[in-house]
């Protein structure tokens, strides 16, 4: 199932303090001011995602076509999402990880402490 940037907005939304905004005059989410997401206008597509260094090469790794890189984000945490195949799931558990590189550490603590 295709996801919509709406679905990955209301994904991203029901996490603590995240807002809509712009990326390099694309959309894109930030947490605390810091952007985390961004939709790609690009020719290839996708959502560019902040993630772990060791995160994207295992996820580069799987094989999975839903996941892919550019020469431009090689050496940077960053992975691309294809959202004509990414697991609902999983996307969601990668913004919630991307949420966690980016939110300020109050947000972080109130959301361990709920």
């Amino acid at each position: 199932m295709a996801m919509t940037w709406d679905q990955v907005v209301a994904m991203a939304t029901a996490l603590p303090g995240v807002a809509e905004g712009t990326w390099w005059r694309s959309p894109g989410l930030n947490v605390g001011g810091k952007s985390f997401a961004r939709l790609r206008d690009e020719a290839e597509g996708g959502l560019v995602l902040l993630c772990e260094p060791t995160e994207k090469e295992a996820l580069l790794a799987s094989g999975d076509p839903a996941f892919y890189t550019t020469p431009h984000y090689d050496g940077y945490p960053y992975i691309l999402i294809d959202l004509d195949t990414v697991d609902p799931q999983q996307l969601t558990e990668l913004l919630d990880s991307a949420w966690w590189l980016r939110a300020p550490a109050k947000l972080r603590r109130a959301r361990q402490g709920s």
